[in-house]
Formats: C-alpha cells, structure tokens, sequence
C-alpha cells in the first residue's frame, strides 16, 4: 500500500526539463482536486497505485472521464523518462538530447495504452517500461528511413492503410480521402513499377508521367470513388501527391507539444519535493528492481510459449528433437535409429525449431514488441540454448 499523498503525486504531477535535463516536478491544480476528490469518494483510497493506474485506465478506455488520460499521462512520467534515459545512453551520438527521446516517449503514451492488454498484463507501469523502449527504436529506425527519401520514394514505401490514417489525421473530408487515395494509386501503378529498385532517392517525375497518372485517375474516377468528382489536371494531381507526402511525415512523426506546461487557472499552485527521476535513488534501484522482475517474468513466459509450442509439434518431430539434443544423437544415428532418410531427419529437425521460433515471434508480437532481423536471430540462438537445456536437464518427456 501506498500513503495517499504518494498516490495523489503519481497521478498529478510531471517533469520539468531545463537544458535537456530534469528540473523538477509540477503539480497540475485541476488534476490534483481530481484524485483527491476521488481518494476522499473512494473505499479504495488505500489500494495500490497499479490499482489506481488500472481505474484510471479503465476510465479513459470507457470514456467516463475526460481527465483520466491526463492522469495516466502523469503516472506513466517515470517510465517515459527512464526509457529516453536509456535510448539517448544508447544512441547519444544522434541529433536528439534526452529532452527530444523524453517528448518522443511522451507522446507514445496513447498509443501505449491503446495496445496494453489486461488479458496479458496486470501491470500498466511494468508494460509501459517494456513497450516504450520498442516505440522509441521504432521511431528512430523509420526517421532515418524517411530522412533519406525523396517525396516519391516515401509514398512508395508507405501502406495503404496507414496513408489513410495519415489523411483522416490531417482532418480532410472523406471525399478528399478518396480522391488522394487515387491518386496514390495510379502512382504507384505508373511511377513505382518502372523505378524498382534499392535507391531512395528517386528521380523527380518528369511531366509526360504525371499527365500519365492524371489521365489514369480520371479513367479511373468515376468506378474508383462512389461520389462524383471532377477532373484533374497533372499540376492538381502533383500538389495532392506533394501534399499527401507531408501528411504522412507529419502522422509518422507528430511535431511534440509539451505535455508538461499547464495553464494555471487559480493561484492554488501545489508543489512537492518529489525523487529526480534521473537520479540513482530511489527512482533508478525501483526501476533496477522492476527491470529485473520483468525480465524473469519474460523469461518466465517465453520458457512456457517454446514448451508449449515442442509438446503441439508432431511425435515423430519431438522423437526427433529428443534423440538430437536429449541423447546427442547425430543426424545419421537418428536416421538409422528411426527409419528415416537423411533428408527427412534434417527436415524435421528444421522444421521443428521453426515452429518453436514462429510461437515465439507471435508472442512478441502479441505484446506488442517489436521484433526485427536482429532479434529473431537472437531469439533462434536463445531457443538452440533452450532445447539443449531442456533436454539434458530436465529429461522431458513428451
């Protein structure tokens, strides 16, 4: 249990940041009276924060509350700032100061809480930690991607869905939509496939293909989109595509507000000596000792996933398994032991790790965590040390 005082700061205040680094907390007035209030209302006033966390989430997920993810915004600030503490460690000699990875953080949380799952989650705080790392090595990896594209190369490597969330973010109507949305489409039929290719920086249309792509879009106006339309010219279709390109850098990398000021509408200003985030006490021993919880529980979980994935595998596949790493068993003395040809031993052995390492990947997944080139080769190491611990420890038998 937490004192009430410690569980009104956590959902009240946030950092300040002065020269790239924490300054101090402040105290949001309005948010304050709120949680007091519902502390005062409450039976619950004495409950754990995660109790808290998961009201106020539940609050913000049903709409009940308009101040509920502002709360969540304040709760989540230590999470948000240890996480930019560590990319900016990791990647310091980038552009960004800690200040830039802090806002990036920030402005991940609605997104966080968009995908944490109370089905595979109990605690907000501890996927928080686990995700935000995941969001802001993601946004890195797709600025230095769009930083060296062209207009044109960009709007070639984009999705379709995520052209349209770029465009319904940018508040067009829907008819707009449609009409950039074709556009889109005829260039890429036009345009892309006659570029192929690794190069990013792609050569400028030339206007003989843009009077090419505004042709194909009036063919294709009048059955492509349900409301009528009129004709479009190639300098028309040119700005669209210009502007549909500016669009999608601004969804993919929303220009931060701060989320730390707040506008003072009573002189009742409320303010705590609350732990500098970035100091080693108590906040980084907390996190230390978080970071290693969740690691064992991940551990823990990925232990139970790649179990589970071996006893759903076929008999033959798991005889397989077990005489290769249990009995250390060569391909050829497995192939005799078994009856099997030499193709069909290598085969399952294959094959079986495979579908270990695919129930491993889709759990990531499920959680939301990013997984690249890199990490399933480290996850295929960690699952050859797995198998071999398994067997030989454990003597499983399937």
């Amino acid at each position: 249990m937490r004192p009430r005082q410690e569980i009104t700061d956590m959902f009240s205040t946030f950092v300040q940041l002065e020269r790239g680094r924490f300054s101090k907390w402040s105290t949001d007035p309005k948010l304050y009276r709120n949680i007091q209030n519902h502390l005062e209302r409450s039976s619950s006033a004495l409950k754990s924060e995660n109790f808290w966390a998961l009201y106020w989430y539940k609050q913000w997920r049903s709409g009940f509350d308009n101040l509920a993810l502002m709360h969540l915004l304040a709760y989540l600030q230590e999470p948000c700032y240890w996480a930019a503490s560590k990319t900016f460690a990791k990647f310091n000699f980038s552009q960004y100061i800690l200040a830039d990875y802090f806002q990036m953080a920030i402005a991940e949380v609605e997104t966080i809480l968009k995908d944490f799952n109370l089905e595979k989650s109990s605690s907000l705080k501890a996927y928080a930690m686990m995700a935000i790392p995941s969001r802001l090595r993601d946004i890195l990896r797709q600025r230095r991607e769009a930083d060296i594209c062209t207009n044109w190369a960009l709007l070639r490597k984009v999705s379709k869905k995520l052209l349209s969330e770029a465009l319904n973010e940018a508040g067009l109507s829907q008819s707009a939509i449609a009409q950039y949305r074709l556009a889109w489409t005829c260039f890429n039929e036009l345009y892309v496939q006659k570029q192929l290719g690794g190069n990013s920086q792609l050569p400028e249309p030339n206007r003989q293909l843009w009077e090419a792509i505004a042709n194909l879009y009036n063919y294709q106006r009048q059955s492509q989109i349900t409301q009528p339309t009129e004709q479009r010219n190639a300098e028309t279709i040119e700005q669209w595509l210009t502007q549909t390109a500016l669009y999608v850098r601004a969804y993919l990398f929303p220009p931060v507000k701060s989320l730390n000021a707040f506008e003072q509408n009573d002189d009742t200003t409320v303010t705590f000596d609350l732990p500098d985030p970035s100091s080693q006490e108590p906040m980084a021993n907390m996190i230390a000792e978080e970071d290693i919880q969740n690691r064992q529980n991940q551990i823990s979980q990925m232990s139970n996933v790649m179990l589970k994935a071996l006893q759903n595998m076929d008999v033959k596949s798991q005889e397989v398994l077990k005489l290769y790493y249990e009995q250390e068993l060569t391909q050829q003395q497995i192939m005799q032991q078994l009856q099997m040809s030499q193709p069909t031993v290598s085969r399952r052995l294959v094959k079986g790790r495979e579908s270990i390492l695919a129930a491993l990947i889709k759990w990531s997944q499920d959680l939301n965590i990013s997984v690249n080139s890199n990490q399933i080769k480290d996850m295929s190491f960690a699952l050859e040390e797995w198998l071999r611990n398994q067997y030989r420890k454990y003597n499983i038998n399937l």
